[in-house]
């Protein structure tokens, strides 16, 4: 019987509520400017072209409600996001029958280490190293659809201190999630225990050590992070 060669590392999950029971992540897609106004705000055109997306690391994911500042960083931004987690997948998915593989939804801060993105821009390099670092993922739990449905709209909002940041709503997304789950599946085969980061409003900015962040998303959750 085959063994691995080191111990297995842990298998990235995310809580849901009601229960003591976790979700597997298997992978994690963000789609870029998704909202108008922080697209005008990154210097983009807020003209509906296709989307495009990039990845983080399952396990940048974290749900201890603290963010470590990272490293080689002096600009680091809070992006609040709601996250849609999957039960099932495939290839060409219909944005019709989309919403079908949708476990449930949960609110989540795409932190991003905004120098080293806009050099990696500057360069036309990929984004990982200002994207997917460790905890750049702080997130609430899951709730499941089968609870509050698939919310469309609802008041998306985060404040750093106590003085707002960020303001929108989900019906204000270029890209809706079905539309999102239909091009994401005819480039990848996705899969149970993928995820994806459906692009945060405008109003984006730095923080600092010491800072909290409070979001919520209305019909989903809030989430409170202290950056550390």
């Amino acid at each position: 019987m085959s063994q691995f060669v080191i111990p297995q590392p842990p298998v990235p999950s995310l809580p849901v509520t009601g229960g003591s029971d976790l979700f597997p992540v298997r992978r994690v897609y963000c789609i870029g400017r998704n909202y108008a106004a922080h697209t005008i705000e990154m210097g983009g055109d807020p003209d509906r072209e296709p989307p495009f997306f990039f990845q983080k690391n399952p396990d940048n994911l974290d749900t201890s409600g603290a963010f470590p500042y990272p490293v080689k960083s002096n600009d680091v931004h809070h992006e609040l996001e709601m996250l849609v987690a999957l039960k099932s997948g495939g290839t060409d998915i219909s944005a019709a029958s989309a919403l079908d593989h949708v476990f449930g939804y949960a609110v989540c801060l795409d932190m991003t280490r905004r120098d080293l993105q806009g050099e990696a821009k500057q360069l036309r390099r990929p984004w990982e190293i200002g994207k997917s670092f460790e905890r750049s993922a702080p997130c609430g739990p899951l709730i499941p659809a089968s609870t509050i449905g698939h919310p469309a709209k609802g008041a998306v909002r985060l404040s750093v201190n106590g003085a707002v940041r960020q303001t929108g709503d989900l019906n204000q997304m270029i890209w809706k999630v079905p539309e999102m789950i239909a091009y994401l599946s005819g480039y990848f085969e996705l899969a149970a225990g993928d995820v994806i980061l459906s692009g945060t409003p405008s109003g984006v900015a730095a923080v600092a050590p010491g800072d909290v962040m409070e979001g919520s998303i209305e019909g989903v959750g809030a989430l409170s992070v202290k950056v550390v």
